[in-house]
């Protein structure tokens, strides 16, 4: 019987909404930029204010996707090494989600490390968090942070600023030629040169 979580099933969302929003928030830290840019965010307000409910939802299925995607990929690497993503990744991820009160309140990290688990286990962090009702305000925002965080922790395994966002955008291209596959089944292939030389 298929589990209420998989992934094949799952609404893939607003994947370019969300990974726009990762994205300039990458950029920003890479910047050494404590705030957000002014025009990355007047763009991001705009795209927000655009959305009625339905693009919310699709904006939030698509960080989800994010997430699942991330976390496939870091999975498959940190198997390479014999070692498991969930004991490697996310108590960092909680560490560091914790060292951010302002944007992040403790009420939403569990939720955040339990969708994190969820997407290293092979399950949808979409349905995964369905069953507990409608998000909350604090958990769209952390849902962001743990996306971000994500995405900078692949991007310091390979030694490249841009990878998570190149990766992302390789699989949605391969999903555009291939019928039939979904952005998240695309995930985590072809890893490129050096994909795991930072895993220890």
């Amino acid at each position: 019987m298929p589990s209420p979580c998989d992934p094949r099933y799952a609404p893939v969302g607003d994947v370019d909404g969300a990974l726009m929003v990762i994205d300039s928030r990458l950029k920003a830290v890479h910047d050494g930029r404590t705030g957000t840019d002014t025009e990355q965010q007047q763009l991001f307000d705009q795209l927000v204010a655009s959305l009625d409910l339905k693009g919310v939802r699709d904006l939030l299925d698509g960080a989800c996707t994010l997430v699942f995607m991330f976390m496939k990929w870091l999975r498959r690497v940190h198997e390479e090494h014999d070692r498991d993503v969930i004991e490697y990744v996310v108590p960092s991820l909680v560490a560091t989600l914790r060292m951010m009160p302002r944007s992040v309140s403790p009420e939403a990290i569990p939720t955040m490390a339990g969708m994190a688990i969820a997407a290293g286990t092979g399950l949808s962090p979409n349905f995964w968090r369905r069953q507990y009702g409608d998000w909350t305000q604090e958990e769209m925002t952390a849902l962001e942070a743990t996306a971000l965080l994500l995405a900078e922790h692949i991007n310091r395994i390979t030694g490249d600023a841009d990878f998570a966002t190149r990766l992302i955008g390789d699989a949605l291209n391969r999903a555009d030629r291939e019928p039939g596959a979904g952005a998240a089944e695309a995930a985590g292939e072809g890893f490129g040169p050096g994909w795991g030389e930072g895993v220890e």
